[in-house]
Order: C-alpha cells, then sequence, then structure tokens
C-alpha cells in the first residue's frame, strides 16, 4: 500500500515534568486534531517501560526500566486506529554506563524532559485494523 500525501503543518512543544510519554503524545495529537503524521521526541525520563514483539508467540513482551535514561531516538508515527488518534512509537534509551536499550514505547514512561516535533499531514486516511497473520494492527 502507497499513498500519497501532503505536509500540512508542525506541531512542537513540551511535555510536563512527570507525565506518562506515550499518553501524553497521544493527548497531544488528539487536542490538536492531528490524525495523520510522524513525530520526534528528545528528552530525558525517570523510568521507563517498553515492548519487544515475540512473533512466534504474536505477544508484546514488556521491560520495565527503573532509572532515569537519556532518549536517544524516539520516532513515530500518527494514523487512526478504533476511531482515535494512534500514536506508534518506537525509543532508544542510555542509561549513566552508557548502555542503549530500546522497543516500542509503553505505557509506563514517565518524562523527566521531553521536547516534541509532529509532522502532521493531510491526505487519505491510515487506519489500523486487526491482521490475522501478524495479529497486530496494522495500515490497511
Amino acid at each position: 500500500m502507497i499513498r500519497e500525501i501532503e505536509h500540512s503543518r508542525y506541531v512542537m512543544g513540551n511535555l510536563a515534568y512527570g507525565s506518562d510519554l506515550l499518553n501524553s503524545l497521544t493527548y497531544t495529537c488528539e487536542k490538536e486534531n492531528i490524525s495523520l503524521g510522524r513525530l520526534e521526541v528528545i528528552g530525558a525520563v525517570q523510568k521507563a517501560r517498553i515492548g519487544y514483539y515475540l512473533q512466534d508467540k504474536k505477544i508484546y513482551k514488556s521491560f520495565e526500566l527503573n532509572e532515569p535514561m537519556e532518549i536517544t531516538s524516539l520516532i513515530g508515527n500518527i494514523s487512526i486506529k478504533d476511531g482515535k488518534p494512534f500514536v506508534h512509537v518506537h525509543i532508544n534509551l542510555a542509561n549513566a554506563e552508557d548502555n542503549v536499550l530500546g522497543g516500542h514505547l509503553m505505557e509506563g514512561t514517565i518524562v523527566f524532559a521531553a521536547e516534541f516535533i509532529i509532522q502532521a499531514f493531510e491526505g487519505p486516511e491510515f487506519i489500523r485494523e486487526f491482521d490475522d497473520h501478524t495479529k497486530l494492527a496494522l495500515w490497511k
């Protein structure tokens, strides 16, 4: 599936100390009426929860990282799932020993400081629906 989209606008800001990173990004998209786009974040977290999709079992395994960490990379997209904006994000985090861990951003990642850029698009809707083969909600 390939669809042509057009850039609409940029939205930039920061997220509140102590807020949930994923929930705050989702709320921002809802508030700004963004249902199609891409996003980036830089900053740091107080603790994190990331996931890895086990392809053979078709489930996410989550990991708790209970330490302050720098966001070395966070990139994602915004589309529609169940009629609402859905933020799909992957994150890499570095700890004080320079170890880097990454995966799928999950609820439970708590902001220390975070600055975001969202690039909103105009065009056909990208809607996530259940895929029988992968058991994931993918673009249809």
